[in-house]
């Protein structure tokens, strides 16, 4: 049966560029996904090529609407990117001059150094802890390392900030404002006022004229180039931003943990902006009547940790997977070996970024060998520091509901080790696409539609296993790490 109308959802990721061709209840019709490359020069350094990035992302819309040339066109189109990857562009013609520093890379880190005595301001204006994970460092080490980025601001033609702003102004033809979400991520925008913020931009030494003008999450812009001609591109968000949006409105209540190349919890605060303590105050939706706001935990090592490990060790990551799921739950809770996750560097709630990573102890899993224990322990290492944010955000207001998702989540031994050392019903949905959902659920939000929910698979947690003991002996390794390493 032919859908009465149809969406589309591009998300654009660490490892590809994905497009989801929905209908009015969420369910799909097509899908494409395009890979693009990472470039890695030393643990700091993560990019990708800018004018690939934006051609995946316009190869896979034409290939998901080919695949359904049966479905209606396209009402209207979202676009979610990385947080906090930004790229430097030139704004009299849309090309990129420098690569996409991607969220991961921390080359900037050196620079942050002269500004510790103004942690505390930059928290409060940007929600944000200092990081070089953030954007601002990284567009001013644009400005001062490549010739082409720093001809353009001295000829007044330079344009930086966030991944979804170049892709959207290359898509709509047209220089675009950016959308709160992403903007919050570059670590120059007052999250209270929700613009650029004058403090900021002097502290970082970032021109305003560099950057987008200041925008909301939803509009009505119609793109001028193939495959969307025509088509308005009606919402630019954060991946992690779209998706508290996947099942209805954003509640309060409801915990969203995202396993992915970072694994993110978060829950929504609605108009309220929170105070972040050792965690993040995010940004989640910005329109002209109102801002929503979140808190947010975030483990940096997630996918990628895992995806460090294979090329370390040689290995094929879904034998690794194969070979720890088949191994007993008791095993799983508290592995042999521990490892301190700082891959990608170590975020909430120690916030060191030059944390080195490493394992502790001697012995192996049954049966598993070396590799195999040194997997099980960077898999436990995953679950040990969601155990330590949602500790965090357990500080606030109680949690009814936690919601899993993400590629990670397809693992059961995951989010049942997860489940166990939280304590806590955690909720799977049926489709995993977190984000795409969430950019449908935007979409949909002003038009009087919702997507259908789907079922999900609940994981109780069995407090037989030593999920605790394992956990206990990971977190006295992590304190006394930390602290050597901050007294260092």
């Amino acid at each position: 049966m032919r859908p009465a109308r149809a969406w589309l959802a591009l998300d654009q990721g660490g490892q590809s560029s994905r497009a989801i061709l929905y209908d009015d209840a969420g369910h799909e019709l097509a899908q494409a996904h395009v890979p693009i490359a990472t470039f890695r020069s030393g643990d700091d350094r993560v990019e990708h090529d800018a004018e690939e990035v934006l051609a995946s992302v316009r190869d896979a819309a034409t290939a998901a609407l080919a695949a359904r040339s049966d479905a209606p066109w396209p009402g209207a189109a979202g676009l979610a990117t990385q947080r906090s990857s930004i790229v430097c562009w030139q704004r009299s013609t849309g090309r990129a001059l420098s690569p996409v520093l991607s969220w991961q890379d921390r080359r900037a880190a050196a620079a942050l150094l002269p500004l510790r005595g103004a942690e505390a301001r930059v928290r409060r204006l940007s929600g944000l802890p200092l990081s070089a994970h953030y954007g601002a460092t990284k567009i001013r080490w644009c400005v001062e390392n490549l010739p082409a980025v720093r001809d353009a601001a001295r000829h007044g033609d330079l344009a930086a900030g966030p991944l979804a702003t170049f892709i959207a102004s290359r898509l709509l033809g047209r220089a675009t404002a950016v959308d709160p979400a992403n903007a919050s991520r570059t670590q120059l925008w007052d999250a209270e006022r929700g613009d650029w913020s004058p403090e900021l931009l002097v502290l970082f030494g970032v021109e305003r004229e560099w950057l987008p003008a200041a925008g909301t999450t939803v509009s009505t812009t119609t793109m001028s180039g193939q495959p969307l001609a025509g088509t308005p591109l009606a919402v630019v968000t954060g991946d992690q931003s779209a998706v508290p949006f996947a099942w209805g409105p954003p509640r309060n209540d409801t915990l969203f943990l995202n396993l992915g190349t970072g694994a993110f919890l978060q829950r929504p605060t609605g108009t309220q902006r929170p105070e972040p303590g050792a965690l993040l105050g995010s940004v989640l939706y910005g329109d002209a009547a109102r801002t929503l706001y979140s808190l947010e935990g975030t483990v940096n090592g997630a996918a990628s940790a895992l995806e460090w490990f294979a090329t370390q060790e040689g290995i094929e990551l879904e034998d690794a997977w194969r070979r720890w799921e088949a191994t007993t739950a008791a095993s799983r809770a508290a592995p042999a070996l521990l490892f301190l996750n700082g891959i990608s560097g170590l975020g909430s709630p120690y916030w060191r970024g030059d944390f080195g990573s490493r394992f502790l102890g001697e012995g192996t899993d049954a049966g598993a060998g070396d590799t195999g224990a040194r997997f099980a322990a960077l898999v436990a290492s995953i679950a040990y520091l969601v155990r330590v944010n949602f500790d965090e955000l357990l500080r606030a207001d109680p949690i009814a509901r936690v919601i899993v998702t993400g590629g990670l989540a397809r693992s059961d031994g995951l989010v049942q080790l997860i489940a166990d050392l939280c304590g806590v019903r955690l909720l799977r949905p049926s489709r995993s696409e977190a984000t795409s959902l969430g950019i449908l659920g935007l979409l949909l939000q002003d038009r009087g539609l919702a997507c259908m929910p789907g079922e999900m698979q609940a994981f109780d947690p069995d407090t037989a296993q030593r999920a605790q003991a394992g956990f206990g002996r990971w977190r006295d390794a992590m304190h006394e790490a930390v602290k050597k390493c901050s007294s260092a």
